[in-house]
């Protein structure tokens, strides 16, 4: 099933999520309407605070970006509970999107390279460095469970720069070529 995506302004997507249980209703259908909801908005990733739950559950797919990147060849993930524990690298600076701030790309500058825990799908544990264009796929989603937004990470002057798409998107004046859900 297709979810709205909450729109910025959406006190969900500043609140911090909480970790689930394992015995969470539903959590299977939920990574199942989680990915479908991504996949029809043409997003790489989808945190449970965009679809306005405050859990840490997070879906990626870069499945779709394995033409250029062969490495991501049938990626497709969930990760419950995640928790970034460390960072390390270069900060690397790139461009960034969002599918709760839809117009909005910005370059964002993040260590290339984190420790994580989470569980997968399977509810099996992982403990493990991530790095590369992962690492920041994962940054941005687990920065949703923190109540976090990659224009957070933006200097004043871009901030102020993307001043009035934000105060769009507050009046609840956004289009996009999927459901969403907004303030207004």
């Amino acid at each position: 099933m297709i979810l709205p995506i909450y729109v910025y302004g959406q006190p969900v997507l500043r609140q911090d999520a909480e970790d689930i249980t394992p015995d969470y209703p539903n959590l299977k259908q939920l990574l199942s309407d989680m990915h479908e909801t991504m996949d029809r908005a043409d997003g790489v990733g989808l945190a449970a605070p965009q679809v306005g739950l405050p859990i840490r559950v997070v879906v990626v797919n870069l499945d779709v970006l394995s033409d250029d990147m062969p490495e991501f060849k049938g990626f497709r993930r969930a990760y419950i509970n995640p928790h970034i524990l460390e960072t390390a690298g270069d900060l690397v600076s790139m461009e960034e999107g969002c599918l709760s701030l839809p117009g909005i790309h910005e370059s964002v500058k993040r260590p290339d390279k984190i420790h994580v825990t989470y569980l997968d799908e399977n509810l099996q544990e992982h403990d493990e460095w991530v790095e590369g264009y992962l690492a920041r796929v994962m940054q941005h989603e687990f920065d949703h469970l923190d109540g976090t937004m990659f224009i957070d990470h933006l200097s004043t002057l871009r901030k102020q720069m993307i001043k009035g798409k934000l105060g769009n998107m507050l009046k609840g004046k956004t289009r996009c070529a999927y459901k969403v859900k907004t303030v207004k």
